[in-house]
């Protein structure tokens, strides 16, 4: 791409990067380390890299330095090279008068990407010069062609402690002060066009309907979760969360003209996606112990929002079921993760789970239409290492795991016709944890079998690994017979 005058033009001007820096055939420490061949290559790729970029052709003179980059990748001269023609390229295409397109098209040159380029050259140099003002220069100018001001001052800032007698810098600094301070003034007021229509709050992750209303992706798909209608016209909508994306550009300029208001939207939403380690939202439903898979199907409307920002986040909610004895949800529970979810095109979700830990609600309350839990983690009381009663454990895990296999063998083959059956028994063959953590063995153990609910949830509360052992041996005996 040669330039002619227009990388020149009025318009946006780069400090320090008028030249690039010549490659010294006998000053080269590590031309001993290369054979006199190509060390000859790479200095003629340099000197055509060079004369291609006073000639102002940028793009041949990156392809020249990238070649010798390839040779001798840390080499400081060249990086330094190659940066700056990235930034001339930059500097060229956002200085481009958009009439001039119709006379010369240029296809596949994005200025965006040249800077990205620089900056990353601009890095590396740093990273080996730290105290040389050059890498500080290139690095500023990078940034400021990606409109990150308030990076580029405090790059510019760094510099000065280097050399504060740079001309370059103290240049870039007025440059950088001045496009500062005309961003802050030139922002637009904050009105409640910038509003979602649902929540009346600042826009947060904005998607604009093929009927042009826009809101809050979250609140559109809660409000869609009762109706696929558009909540301000009624339209019907065919978008789903899987496939409909973000207003991008809208998205930008609220984070860069409100970016306090922006910021605290951000933490509200990942408040609700990543609640904590004590903190899980609650399905309820069944009770369930450790060490199973299971399907779901989720239809209800406050569970469909409760699993998107569930797979937002870790992925892992609680399962529990409601205490017949007093109205409420149970006190014990178990934590499952979403290991597989399937978006459906009417807005459920099919859902594969398995149980992982349980857990003793401490206290729960109501979060927009579904139950949150402060939790507690729970595990058996263990007998000490090396004890009597850890080593009887441990032979009672293993003589109850020697029946539960053949229980499993036999079982399969009473199923050959009830393939449902047949597959729950496989799946649960291929859950078996190990001995070692009796634990876990004693609820897998305890899954084989079918139980009332009261039954599974006393097995919740069990802290006796070796009774709860003992209750599954005796279901799997009592199915047996």
């Amino acid at each position: 791409m040669a330039t002619g005058d227009d990388s020149s033009s009025s318009g946006l001007n780069l400090e320090g990067v008028d030249d690039v820096e010549d490659f010294v055939w006998g000053n080269q420490g590590d031309s001993e380390s290369m054979s006199l061949g190509r060390f000859s290559h790479l200095y003629d790729l340099m000197d055509m890299g060079n004369k291609a970029f006073r000639e102002n052709r940028f793009e041949e003179a990156v392809n020249c330095f990238s070649r010798a980059h390839n040779i001798k990748p840390d080499d400081p001269i060249i990086l330094n090279n190659r940066c700056s023609a990235y930034l001339r390229i930059c500097q060229f295409l956002k200085n481009r008068p958009p009439s001039a397109s119709e006379h010369r098209p240029l296809n596949g040159l994005d200025p965006t990407i040249h800077a990205g380029l620089a900056l990353k050259d601009a890095e590396h140099f740093m990273n080996i010069r730290s105290q040389s003002a050059t890498p500080y220069i290139l690095k500023a100018n990078a940034l400021i062609l990606l409109e990150r001001f308030e990076q580029a001052r405090d790059v510019i800032i760094s510099g000065l402690h280097v050399d504060a007698s740079s001309n370059a810098l103290r240049n870039l600094e007025r440059i950088t002060s001045n496009l500062f301070g005309r961003r802050v003034h030139g922002r637009p007021a904050r009105t409640d066009d910038f509003d979602c229509t649902l929540c009346l709050k600042l826009l947060y992750e904005p998607i604009t309907t093929p009927c042009g209303h826009t809101f809050c992706r979250s609140c559109l798909f809660q409000s869609m979760d009762r109706g696929n209608r558009c909540p301000l016209c009624r339209t019907v909508l065919f978008i789903s969360p899987r496939t409909c994306a973000i207003s991008v550009t809208l998205n930008s300029i609220i984070e860069r003209n409100f970016p306090q208001e922006y910021a605290e939207r951000k933490l509200e939403h990942e408040s609700l996606t990543n609640m904590g380690p004590d903190l899980l939202p609650l399905f309820v439903m069944d009770v369930v112990l450790p060490c199973q898979k299971l399907h779901l199907n989720i239809f209800e409307a406050r569970y469909r929002l409760m699993v998107r920002r569930i797979m937002e986040g870790n992925r892992r909610m609680g399962m529990v079921i409601l205490d017949s004895t007093t109205g409420s949800v149970a006190d014990y529970a178990c934590e499952v993760e979403i290991t597989d979810c399937e978006p459906l095109p009417d807005g459920r979700f099919f859902l594969e789970v398995e149980s992982r830990r349980r857990f003793h609600i401490l206290r729960n309350w109501d979060q927009d239409g579904y139950r949150v839990a402060e939790v507690e983690w729970v595990q058996d009381f263990s007998p000490p290492e090396g004890s009597k009663e850890k080593h009887d454990l441990q032979q009672t895990t293993n003589k109850v795991a020697a029946y539960a296999r053949s229980w499993i063998k036999v079982a399969q083959q009473a199923a050959q016709r009830d393939q449902s059956r047949l597959m729950e028994l496989h799946r649960a063959e291929g859950l078996m944890p190990s001995t070692s953590d009796p634990e876990s063995f004693s609820f897998w153990l305890a899954s084989l079998t079918n139980q009332r609910p009261q039954e599974r949830l006393a097995l919740l509360r069990l802290r006796d690994t070796k009774e709860r052992l003992r209750r599954g041996y005796f279901y799997m005996k009592a199915e047996e017979e």
